[in-house]
Parts: structure tokens; C-alpha cells; sequence
């Protein structure tokens, strides 16, 4: 059994979780964190009408960094390959797992992720299969806990569902093999009911080896999670990173916060082993609560966080007692990830570009 939370009286509880969402509806600071929780800052200072900008630059973003010319200059910039090693660990297993022990030797643990996505053949797509199945036994090999992230388009979900769910085989069976874990990634809501579909066939056959990914923002979520735990597939939880339209997705902050806070507690509340991958100061504030007022042991539940971001915090929830795995991106092809990781914070994007027109 995990370690569990002194549990809250009523009235602490519904003080705290008024505090925290409450900045979420307003986009401020609360007057003070809630009683006993450590705070995770910096908190936005920006008027919450304001926050929806980010919504709004996210698709112009995105447009301009998938164009030729910018991959180009962004690709050659001295201060961009700085920028990318932040968020990405290297270019090479070797060096992935290099950041890996690091990461282990905290207390921590990671989800692999080889980058890359639609591939255009057959052939590319069997071989990223042989390269995720060498990813798994090179971690058992090692002595680190085999989890890594896989994305459908990777094995080859736009040449057709049957090879992609038929690529997927051989990664889970090897898995199984070496007690490891495979987490079906989510792309773009294209691709959504049909990566579901695949997942959830894959899971009838290793229901200990596959689970996948919710995205908060998209609409449709709600009824996807209540489905999934009812199949007891294990969730990771999103916002979500890609520019969606509006009937499909939540466009405002405080709607999209909204929806992952509820999410989130029915995830904490009867999921299986549910992953809250956040680095949003009130929501991580909402899930401890959430988990002190239910006494729900730090073993049924993990957070997770990206490589490169909050790293103040993935410490300081190791050391209270929290379930910690890192995700970790490695690759040549890490100019997508990389991108919407800038798109998601528009102030990273200026930044970039003063950079490279001043340089």
C-alpha cells in the first residue's frame, strides 16, 4: 500500500478546492495556497479574459513554424539547437538513456519517446517496430522500467488501421516479455476515434501492456474516459497540444481547465492507475486535495510532466511522496515536438524569433 495524505475535514477541503478553482475560472493567483500544500509557482499574473490568447496564436504559430523555410532556419540556428536540448534528450538512444539514469537516479521515472510521426511507407513504419521493440529490451537490459510512448502514425495509421493495430503487436508482445508498458499516444482529433478503436481491440488481447492518452480540450473526452474505465484500460490525461477547431475542442483556458479538473478527479477517483500529466500550478494543487480529502494511496495514481519543464516541481513531488515519470522525447525528428512545445506558451515563440532575426 502507498503512502496516503492526512485526510482533510470538509470545510479545509472545500476552502482549498474554492481557492485553486477559482484561479482557474479567473486566471488569478489565490489569496494563499491551501492549507499544508506546498505551492507550485509562478502563477499566471495576466487577467484570465487574456488567457484565451493563447488559444487564439497557437494555429497562426503552428502554420508559420511548419513552413520550409522556418523549419530551415530554425534547424540551423546555433541558439535553437540550445533551446531543443532542453525539450529533447539527445538525438540517439544513447543519449536518451544517458538523461534516463539521471532522471532515475532522483527517485524518477520516464516514458521513452522515440519522435516522429506519419510515416510514408510500409517499410519505415516496420521499421520503427523493430526500433520500439530494441527500445524496451535495451531498458530492461539496463536496469530501468520499460515505458515508452508510441504514436499510431509512427507505425503506419495513415497507409491503413489494420497495419498500424498489426504493427503494434510485436511492441506489446515484447512488453510483455520484459514487464514493460506501452502508451499509445494521441495525435490530432482526425485521428482520434481511430486510434481509440486500435487501442481498444490491442487492449482486449494485453490488457497489463497497452493504455493511451485523453486530451481535456476535445469535447468528446468526457465520454471516451467514462468507456475506457469501465474497460479498466490505464489513461494518461492531457490538455491537449494541437490546434483543433471549435466544434471539436474547448478554445478558452478556463473551459479546457475546467474539463481536465473534472476529468481528473474521475480519473483519481476510479480510474486504473491514471497518469495527471499537468505542470499547471492549480491543477496539480486541485489533485493533491482531491487526494488528501479521499485518502487515496500514492500508489494508485502517478503525475507526469515533460522533460525540460517544471523540473522545480517534478522534484519537490518526489520528495513529498508522489509518483513521478518524466516523459522523455529522443530523436532526429524533433522538430513537430519541439514546435508545440514553443505554441504552447506564446511568449517562448517571440522569444525565438527575436533570437534568430537577431542573430
Amino acid at each position: 500500500m502507498g503512502e496516503m495524505g492526512t485526510k482533510l475535514n470538509e470545510v479545509e477541503w472545500a476552502t482549498g478546492l474554492r481557492s485553486v478553482l477559482d484561479r482557474v475560472r479567473r486566471g488569478a493567483r489565490p489569496r494563499r495556497p491551501p492549507a499544508g500544500l506546498v505551492e507550485f509557482g509562478p502563477w499566471p499574473t495576466i487577467p484570465g479574459s487574456c488567457l484565451s490568447m493563447q488559444t487564439l496564436l497557437r494555429r497562426p504559430m503552428l502554420a508559420v513554424a511548419d513552413s520550409a523555410p522556418v523549419e530551415g532556419l530554425i534547424r540551423r540556428s546555433g541558439f535553437s539547437r540550445g533551446l531543443v536540448r532542453r525539450f529533447v534528450a539527445g538525438e540517439t538512444l544513447d543519449e536518451a538513456l544517458a538523461a534516463v539514469r539521471g532522471i532515475a537516479g532522483q527517485g524518477m521515472t520516464v516514458t521513452l519517446d522515440q519522435l516522429g510521426e506519419n510515416v510514408a511507407s510500409a517499410e519505415a513504419a516496420r521499421a520503427a517496430v523493430g526500433s520500439y521493440v530494441r527500445i524496451l529490451e535495451r531498458m530492461a537490459g539496463d536496469g530501468l522500467e520499460p515505458n515508452i510512448s508510441v504514436k499510431l502514425t509512427m507505425l503506419g495509421l495513415d497507409l491503413g488501421d489494420d497495419l498500424a493495430a498489426e504493427n503494434a503487436v510485436p511492441i506489446l508482445e515484447a512488453a510483455r516479455r520484459v514487464g514493460g508498458f506501452v502508451r499509445v499516444d494521441m495525435e490530432g482529433s482526425a485521428y482520434t476515434g481511430r486510434t481509440l478503436a486500435i487501442v481498444e481491440a490491442l487492449h482486449d488481447r494485453f490488457p497489463d501492456e497497452v493504455g493511451t492518452v485523453i486530451q481535456s480540450y476535445l469535447r468528446r473526452s468526457a465520454d471516451d474516459v467514462e468507456r475506457l474505465i469501465g474497460r479498466g484500460m490505464r489513461l494518461r490525461l492531457v490538455k491537449g497540444a494541437y490546434a483543433e477547431p471549435a466544434d471539436v475542442a474547448f478554445q478558452g483556458k478556463v473551459e479546457v481547465d475546467a474539463a481536465y479538473a473534472r476529468l481528473m478527479v474521475r480519473l483519481l477517483d476510479a480510474g486504473r492507475y491514471p497518469a495527471i500529466a499537468t505542470h499547471d500550478p492549480a491543477l496539480l494543487e486541485a489533485a493533491r486535495l482531491h487526494v488528501r480529502r479521499e485518502v487515496i494511496p500514492f500508489d494508485r495514481f502517478e503525475f507526469q510532466m515533460l522533460y525540460g519543464v517544471r523540473r522545480d516541481a517534478q522534484v519537490a513531488l518526489t520528495r513529498e511522496g508522489y509518483r513521478m515519470r518524466v516523459y522523455v522525447p529522443y530523436g532526429t525528428e524533433w522538430y513537430p515536438y519541439f514546435t508545440r512545445r514553443i505554441a504552447e506558451r506564446p511568449a517562448n515563440a517571440l522569444f525565438v524569433l527575436r533570437q534568430l532575426v537577431g542573430g
